[in-house]
């Protein structure tokens, strides 16, 4: 396996995996799934992209991850603002890089991908600080909340209900910029980076 850094017309190019690598590892439904296809078109004209995959040997698709700079008027910025009180705002959507996806396909999972991705990802990433939602899950049980509290991810918010989702999702977050190694010591093959 590879990782590489993906530039937008990298992600659109591959937009049929990355949907199936994101359907696959979030469980959702078909339907929901052509929405996404149109979100992420609108994602990779966002200032600040940042993308990364993971490629097998025969070049499929074995993980992504991707966010940008977030903002006002951006959905989910907006949605985490109106929740949080001013000084909580200020810090931690005052300079902020959004983690927006961060999927493996489940046959790939248990490898390292999810952290070389992230790891490469947020050596990539502009800002002062990070913030990402997952599902609210059994921290020993779920790989992403293990994964994000080994990278540092506390909790901004809790039991937090997105419109149009039933599922309760934690908001996590970070400082950057990531201490340690640099992403290419962290993963071997990454082209570009």
């Amino acid at each position: 396996m590879r990782l590489v850094p993906w530039q937008p017309d990298d992600m659109l190019r591959r937009l049929d995996d990355v949907v199936s690598v994101y359907g696959e590892a979030m469980g959702y439904r078909a339907e929901l799934l052509q929405t996404r296809r149109g979100y992420i078109g609108a994602h990779v004209r966002r200032a600040g992209f940042r993308a990364v995959a993971t490629l097998t040997t025969d070049g499929h698709l074995a993980g992504f991850g991707y966010g940008y700079a977030s903002g006002p008027g951006q959905w989910w910025h907006d949605q985490v603002r109106s929740s949080l009180d001013e000084p909580a705002r200020r810090h931690w959507l005052g300079h902020c890089f959004e983690v927006v996806e961060l999927h493996v396909r489940p046959s790939a999972q248990g490898h390292g991908i999810g952290a070389r991705q992230l790891r490469a990802l947020l050596s990539m990433a502009d800002g002062s600080t990070v913030l990402l939602s997952t599902p609210e899950a059994d921290e020993q049980k779920s790989r992403a909340w293990r994964l994000y509290r080994r990278f540092g991810f506390e909790d901004v918010l809790r039991d937090f209900i997105f419109p149009g989702d039933e599922r309760a999702f934690a908001i996590l977050g970070r400082g950057l910029p990531l201490a340690g190694r640099p992403a290419t010591e962290d993963a071997p093959g990454i082209v570009g980076i």
